[in-house]
């Protein structure tokens, strides 16, 4: 997450540097297909967008071409984030963005003005805010499926010899899912359905009466995830998790499937070789620095982009 948050503004301080002298124009009705990954289309006017995006960012060569490779890595980032349910919410972009406004002492008009002289559009922008939140996590969930800095079984039990035989202790929590669907193509009704949530969220009071709590309620589906591990929580839900009581849920959050929330059904401390290879592993990977963590996690992005375009589909004009 580091990493993509660096990425993200390398990418926006130039651009604002830029804004008082582009005057980049699109097409009027640029809507021509140039582009299909796995089926979803990439438009000229899409491509124009970008390109002018780059241009904000004083990036030199084929502007045109490096959109339309952006566009197609941004694609395939974009199905495997819904796959794996990691798509930021528009209450996250929309706050990144002001905050974007806010840092650089304009106020949201001024920034919308901005972007639509320049030919990039807020919406074009918004869109790549999310892509590199979203991918982010994606880093760090596969980062984390990886071991990161892994601690082998051996490494471990000499880690405890030398600590005189003691396992470290972590949190395991027991948690379950509610989700209060959106379907893709009615993605209207998620304010509707986010203030539902939050009313169930708050008469939460354990997880043995979620299911009483949800009848009635249309759409809404509840699933017993089962225990996790402190250091096996996943990104987006970990500081929620840890810092919600036994008994109660976690804020809502806007995903790809509608709102959902967690609850807390139990927690307990473990100890065992397993935890201590979770723990020392996260040890070792905190250690190792943030330059060699930057380098790795660059190559964790870039094996990952080329795994998601071996198994793609992708016809280009």
């Amino acid at each position: 997450m580091m990493v993509r948050k660096h990425i993200l503004a390398a990418a926006m301080i130039p651009a604002l540097s830029a804004v008082t002298t582009a005057g980049a124009t699109l097409p009027a009705a640029a809507s021509e297909i140039k582009i299909v990954v796995n089926g979803a289309a990439i438009t000229d006017y899409d491509i124009a967008k970008r390109a002018a995006f780059l241009k904000l960012q004083h990036k030199k060569g084929n502007l045109t071409q490096q959109a339309r490779d952006e566009l197609t890595d941004e694609a395939l980032k974009r199905q495997e984030l819904k796959r794996l349910n990691l798509l930021v919410s528009d209450s996250e972009v929309n706050d990144a963005y002001a905050r974007f406004a806010t840092n650089n002492k304009m106020t949201l008009n001024q920034l919308n003005g901005v972007l639509d002289k320049a030919g990039v559009t807020p919406q074009h922008f918004k869109e790549y805010i999310r892509m590199q939140m979203s991918w982010g996590r994606a880093l760090a969930t596969r980062n984390r499926s990886q071991g990161g800095t892994r601690v082998s079984e051996q490494d471990a039990v000499q880690r405890m010899l030398k600590d005189g035989g003691k396992k470290p202790v972590s949190t395991e929590y027991q948690l379950q899912q509610v989700i209060f669907v959106v379907p893709a193509n009615n993605r209207g009704i998620l304010p509707k359905r986010r203030g539902e949530a939050n009313a169930m969220r708050a008469r939460f009071n354990g997880c043995d009466t979620t299911r009483d709590i949800a009848k009635g309620t249309l759409d809404v589906t509840v699933r017993d995830l089962g225990k996790f591990v402190e250091q096996e929580l996943p990104a987006e839900w970990s500081k929620q998790v840890t810092s919600t009581p036994v008994g109660q849920a976690t804020s809502t959050l806007d995903t790809d499937k509608g709102v959902e929330f967690l609850g807390v059904c139990s927690t307990k401390q473990v100890s065992d070789d397993r935890v201590a290879r979770l723990v020392f592993s996260q040890e070792a990977t905190a250690a190792a620095g943030n330059g060699k963590q930057e380098a790795a996690a660059q190559a964790v992005d870039k094996k990952y982009l080329e795994e998601l375009r071996s198994k793609a589909k992708i016809v280009s004009e």
